[in-house]
C-alpha cells in the first residue's frame, strides 16, 4: 500500500454520535464559508477538515445551502434565548435594554464567523437561505428588543417611536460589532471599553421625556 493511501486512510476520524459529529461539521463548515466563500466552500472541504468522506458527510447533510442554514438557524436560536431570559427580567425597561444589547454584541464577537453569515451575508448566500432565516427568526429578536423599547416608553424612560428607537440602538450596536470583526488590523481600543463607551453614548443620547 502506498504512503498516500495509508495517509489518507489514518486522516480518517472514528465514528461518533451522530449529535457530535454534526456538530463538528457545522463548526468546520462555518469556518470555511467565512475563509474561502460560500461558493468557494465544498463539500469535499468540509468534509476534509472533520476527516470525513464526503459520502459520509452526505449522510448529515443533503448539500451546503442545509449546512449553512442550519448553522445561521442555530445562532439564530441563541441569540433568541438569550434575548427571552433578560426580556424575563425584573428590571426596569432601560436596564433591560441595555443588557439585552450588551449580550447582543458579546454574541457577535463570540462567535464572529457566524455573525458573519447571518448578518452580512453576501448575494449568494443570502439566496441559499442565509437571508431566508434572518427574516424568519431574525424578526422574532427585534420583535422582542422593540417590544422592550415600547416597555420603556411606557415607563417614561425614553420618548419617541419604539420601532425607530429599536432601529436606531439595534444599528449602532451592529456598526460596532461588525467593524471589529470585519477590521481586525485596525488599532482599536481595548474592546471592552469601546463598547461600554458606545453603549453609554447612545442611551444618554436617546430622547427622554
Amino acid at each position: 500500500m502506498s504512503d498516500a493511501s495509508t495517509s489518507s486512510r489514518t486522516t480518517r476520524k472514528p465514528k461518533g454520535e451522530g449529535h457530535s459529529r454534526r456538530g463538528e461539521i457545522l463548526a468546520a463548515a462555518e469556518r470555511i464559508f467565512v475563509e474561502h466563500g460560500y461558493e468557494g466552500a465544498t463539500i469535499r472541504k468540509i468534509a476534509d477538515e472533520v476527516g470525513l468522506s464526503s459520502t459520509a458527510l452526505y449522510m448529515h447533510f443533503p448539500d451546503k445551502g442545509a449546512i449553512l442554514q442550519e448553522i445561521c438557524r442555530d445562532a439564530f436560536a441563541r441569540l433568541i434565548a438569550a434575548n427571552a431570559a433578560v426580556a424575563d427580567e425584573d428590571w426596569p425597561p432601560i436596564q433591560r435594554l441595555r443588557r439585552m444589547i450588551d449580550g447582543y454584541v458579546a454574541f457577535g464577537f463570540a462567535h464572529p464567523n457566524a455573525y458573519r453569515l447571518i448578518y452580512l451575508t453576501r448575494p449568494v448566500e443570502a439566496r441559499e437561505g442565509a437571508q431566508d432565516m434572518a427574516r424568519e427568526l431574525g424578526a422574532g429578536l427585534f420583535t422582542t428588543l422593540q417590544a422592550t423599547v415600547a416597555d420603556a416608553v411606557t415607563a417614561g424612560e425614553l420618548k419617541g417611536d419604539p420601532s425607530v428607537l429599536a432601529q436606531a440602538i439595534w444599528a449602532t450596536a451592529h456598526g460596532v460589532v461588525s467593524l471589529m470583526i470585519t477590521k481586525p488590523y485596525f488599532p482599536w481600543a481595548d474592546r471592552q471599553l469601546l463598547v461600554d463607551t458606545m453603549l453609554d453614548a447612545v442611551f444618554a443620547g436617546l430622547p427622554r421625556p
